[in-house]
């Protein structure tokens, strides 16, 4: 029985430690050992790079929106990788082509290859020092690029990553939840920064130093492989609060699955690939925070399992474990029943964040199981929202 105890206790304390204890760690650090960022206002030759598939309904306005950006013209110019792309995604990028001769660039990557590959292609051929990763409809703030590129006049920065936010129009549980998820990632993406380097970033509103760049395999995950890569090199990826991108939030529970069970597998993967981070004796603090922030992370739901299973066993050894139990049984509740609300298309106040929670812990459960049959997945339709 005493192993049994253990086994609860041990999953009760890394679950909090995965949601609370680390962000307090984080906090604590970054008030004892502060590692600021200078910031200037240089204007580097910047290239905001899109990869496309099948985009027509959206790359101009997206395009658009790099072009008008509060960053000086004749130094910002997009290049778009169209994937395989078989509607008028290549005719509205060639319109603009004509229309900004030396400011748009259209690439074609046939057969169809998926982002990584694409950005592989691309990235030889850029004249800028600096890259923005972009997706195709990711709409940024007027300021966001030079918000974002101001952080490179500390030479100590290797990439920086904005702030994504995801709009909901406050009426399904999957919108609420995946926004309420990006706030919290967020603050910790802050307290991060401030101690050293980012775990983990957002594709949509990414930059790098371009002789950074390391080119990756097909089916590896660009906005976390490729961070890693630049904390290996001896840099810091940190976060710009300033930098804004929204999105809209997916509504539908079941897209917002297999988009987070695709994210979970590729992260999987990418832990793997770069498993040399987790040398404390080389990489130090940062290889805690890794651990903390993906790999425990992401075996939360294993900690979940555990926890319940080990508490039916110990029911009848004492209240705490009655209380213990109720609780999961109330949680678990709570979290079927905004499961529920949702797919009827009604909102749940009480229910999304136990419903959202679960939505990522089963598809990290799925994730790791692809992962463990040695699958991967290297190409995937466009979110929606």
């Amino acid at each position: 029985m005493l192993a049994t105890e253990v086994i609860f206790w041990l999953s009760v304390a890394l679950l909090i430690y995965v949601y609370v204890g680390y962000p307090a760690l984080m906090y604590l650090v970054a008030r004892v050992f502060p590692r600021p960022v200078y910031t200037g206002e240089d204007f580097p030759l910047v290239t905001v790079l899109i990869a496309a598939h099948n985009e027509q309904d959206c790359i101009e306005a997206t395009v658009r929106n790099k072009l008008t950006q509060d960053y000086p013209a004749e130094k910002l110019d997009v290049v778009v990788v169209s994937d395989g792309s078989i509607d008028a995604t290549d005719q509205r990028v060639v319109e603009l082509c004509k229309a900004y001769p030396s400011r748009v660039h259209l690439i074609r990557q046939e057969p169809r290859a998926g982002k990584t590959s694409a950005l592989n292609l691309a990235m030889p051929t850029l004249k800028g020092e600096i890259v923005v990763f972009s997706d195709a409809n990711s709409m940024y703030a007027q300021d966001a690029v030079r918000q974002l590129v101001r952080r490179f006049a500390d030479p100590a920065i290797g990439y920086v990553t904005g702030k994504m936010v995801y709009a909901t129009d406050g009426d399904n549980a999957t919108g609420d939840g995946c926004s309420a998820y990006m706030r919290y990632e967020n603050v910790l993406r802050d307290l991060e920064s401030k101690v050293g380097s980012v775990v983990g970033v957002d594709g949509g509103i990414d930059v790098i130093r371009k002789h950074l760049y390391t080119p990756m395999r097909a089916d590896q995950l660009p906005d976390f492989v490729q961070p890693l890569h630049v904390v290996t090199q001896g840099y810091r990826v940190v976060y710009e609060a300033g930098a804004l991108l929204r999105e809209p939030a997916l509504s539908s529970g079941a897209d917002e699955y297999r988009m987070r069970v695709r994210v979970s597998l590729r992260a999987l993967w990418a832990l793997w690939d770069m498993r040399h981070l987790f040398n404390i004796f080389r990489y130090g603090f940062f290889s805690i925070q890794l651990a903390s922030h993906k790999l425990l992370r992401y075996a939360v739901f294993l900690f979940l399992i555990a926890a319940a299973v080990t508490n039916v066993v110990l029911v009848n050894e004492g209240v705490i474990y009655q209380l213990a139990l109720a609780v999961q049984v109330a949680f678990y509740t709570l979290a079927w029943w905004g499961h529920g609300r949702s797919r009827r298309g009604i909102r749940s106040r009480i229910g999304y964040i136990p419903y959202y929670f679960m939505l990522l812990n089963l598809a990290s459960a799925q994730a790791f199981g692809k992962f463990m049959l040695g699958k991967k997945q290297t190409v995937w339709k466009p979110r929606t929202g």
